[in-house]
């Protein structure tokens, strides 16, 4: 049992990836549930839906650097 107990670069990445997944899958909830209610805070609702993009943004870059690149 010689396993490293530290965490590839590769592996800190994807358990980042997982974070901003659930985060983003948190606020697409929170979001809907505001929309549902009807009356909802529309300055909340227009930041809510930034810092969801801003996850978005964030999932892209990592998935870019965990799947390398296919030149056909």
């Amino acid at each position: 049992m010689n396993a490293s107990p530290e965490l590839s670069f590769e592996d800190m990445l994807r358990i980042r990836l997982e974070v901003l997944r659930r985060e983003h899958r948190d606020l697409d909830e929170a979001i809907a549930a505001i929309e549902a209610g009807g009356r909802g805070d529309q300055l909340m609702l227009r930041r809510l839906k930034k810092q969801k993009l801003a996850l978005k943004d964030q999932i892209v870059k990592i998935e870019d650097q965990l799947i390398p690149d296919i030149i056909a």
